[in-house]
């Protein structure tokens, strides 16, 4: 009997030792994975109303099975109670209100137990292993890994990575690339997370990450932050761009990614699936930046609206096909590389449009200001475009236009000031015609212009106002450059996004909508 009680011990901890071993975890989870199976079983054996501790020495293999007895003056409960008189039988210096501890013998497992009690221990580990696997990944994200290709299941591919599983979604692959079971293959750790069925590895070899990731393995000045990568962006399968600058004034970005004879680059292209990739030299200014990022085509002009985030680039009519690139894909990827979305138009297209203005303006200048065609024409020249410059600027500064003096000056700042006025005042019936309240007028920074424009959004009152996050009331909008051409694309901008309030202009008005809130709790 001892020998079997003996080889049972033995079993035992061989058992726990294996299974943390092949699962790479700590032997104390296995070990008390096996006492909480052994808990199981006995209360199945001695009645589940029973607090049942195990305990299972990890070192001699001993198990001791008790349960937890409360002491008491009267028994109600006789699984988890026993009177004072039993207890002092256990424990000579028991006292009601005492927890003690009633050892109980070894049990047997039967067929239906053990198999019960394997199953708890499969689970627990399973848990822990699952847990280890996510403690192990989630702190690589956007690290590269290598794996070898286990199955393609759905157009997804499943990636071996040793002690864990990942997977390459449809999306995140390079297009037409083949992959076979068995290959070992490369990616990126984009996202890792837990999720009832264990932690689920999301990898990709379209990221532009993944692209940037190659480049330092492949570039040593990029490893040790000599030259940095500021911005990528790729159509994968087909051609990328990448933003480089040198921390170094002696090394050159360019050169250094490209390599001797193109080896360095070429290396990353070969990993890419042939993906053509421009190498750019990054840039502080904006303008110098879009020029190299529209490389090869060349560039006459940048024209930046800050407001808008919109790039105007004008190129020579022999370069617009090769500036836009074949499906649109040359400005697509500037575009995404600077974050801006870029128009490109033809030296004639942007004439056009600068008539089309210069025109606009002359006839805004002359309808509203009463005067001829010749002297608008001469303020939209000096560059006046709206009433507002003409009615506020300074006297000196519209004296000084060639062929005007203080008078006709005063009178032209009279007439935009009286034009103003009228706007005003059809803005104002407009917005009671809407039902907006008088009060919306007494917040700071709001015309009536901008109060029909919040009508017509529905904000009519204190309240409605008060409602909003200052981000709902000015934000502007965000247009993705990806999508710019289409309706969906972007972030939709604020009810008032095109009168270009500042963050603490939209603050003030917000809080100064809310003050009678706070006029009410006093």
């Amino acid at each position: 009997m001892a020998n079997a009680i003996s080889a049972n011990k033995a079993e035992l901890l061989a058992i726990a030792n294996s299974v943390a071993s092949e699962k790479m975890i700590d032997k104390a989870i296995v070990i008390e994975a096996m006492e909480d199976a052994i808990q199981r079983a006995a209360r199945a054996r001695y009645g589940a109303e029973n607090d049942i501790r195990a305990k299972l020495d990890p070192d001699s293999g001993d198990l001791r099975l008790w349960r937890v007895v409360e002491v008491v003056d009267a028994v109600e409960d006789y699984f988890k109670q026993v009177d004072l008189k039993a207890a002092q039988k256990l424990k000579k210096d028991a006292a009601v209100g005492d927890f003690i501890v009633d050892p109980l013998p070894p049990i047997d497992l039967g067929r239906i137990d053990a198999q019960s009690a394997k199953q708890v221990i499969f689970q627990k580990v399973r848990d822990a292993e699952r847990e280890r696997q996510f403690d192990e990944f989630k702190d690589r994200v956007g690290e590269i890994i290598t794996g070898v290709v286990k199955s393609v299941e759905f157009g997804h591919v499943v990636v071996n990575l040793g002690r864990a599983e990942g997977v390459i979604r449809r999306d995140q692959q390079i297009p037409r690339e083949v992959v076979r079971v068995g290959d070992r293959i490369r990616s990126v750790i984009l996202n890792v997370r837990r999720e009832n069925r264990g932690p689920q590895i999301f990898l990709s070899r379209a990221h532009p990450e993944f692209m940037k990731k190659l480049f330092a393995q492949e570039v040593p000045e990029i490893y040790d932050g000599v030259i940095t990568i500021m911005a990528a962006a790729r159509d994968p399968g087909s051609r990328a761009k990448i933003g480089v600058i040198s921390r170094d004034g002696s090394i050159d970005p360019v050169g250094a990614c490209v390599g001797m004879k193109g080896s360095r680059v070429q290396a990353v292209v070969q990993e890419m699936q042939g993906e053509k990739i421009d190498i750019i030299p990054w840039s502080e200014d904006t303008a110098t930046f879009v020029v190299n990022a529209l490389q090869p085509a060349q560039v006459s002009r940048v024209v930046i609206d800050e407001e808008e985030e919109r790039i105007e680039v004008v190129v020579p009519d022999d370069q617009l096909s090769l500036a836009i690139g074949r499906r649109g894909q040359n400005v697509r990827l500037a575009s995404q590389l600077t974050g801006k979305a870029i128009d490109i138009m033809t030296e004639a297209d942007a004439s056009e449009k600068r008539q089309k203005e210069f025109v606009a303006r002359s006839e805004l200048f002359q309808n509203e200001l009463d005067v001829d065609e010749t002297l608008s024409q001469l303020l939209v020249a000096e560059g006046f475009t709206e009433l507002e410059e003409v009615a506020y600027v300074s006297i000196d500064e519209l004296a000084s236009i060639e062929g005007f003096d203080d008078e006709l000056a005063q009178e032209l700042q009279s007439r935009a000031q009286e034009a103003l006025d009228r706007r005003e005042a059809a803005a104002r019936e407009e917005r009671q015609a809407l039902g907006v309240e008088d009060a919306l007028a007494d917040m700071p920074h709001l015309n009536e212009a901008m109060l029909v424009t919040l009508g017509k959004a529905g904000i009519k009152t204190l309240d409605d106002l008060a409602d909003l996050a200052t981000d709902e009331l000015i934000q502007k909008k965000r247009v993705d450059p990806r999508r710019r051409n289409r309706d969906d694309g972007g972030e939709k901008g604020g009810i008032l996004a095109e009168y270009g309030l500042s963050e603490e202009q939209g603050n003030e008005i917000i809080m100064a909508a809310r003050a009678h809130w706070f006029e009410e709790e006093a």
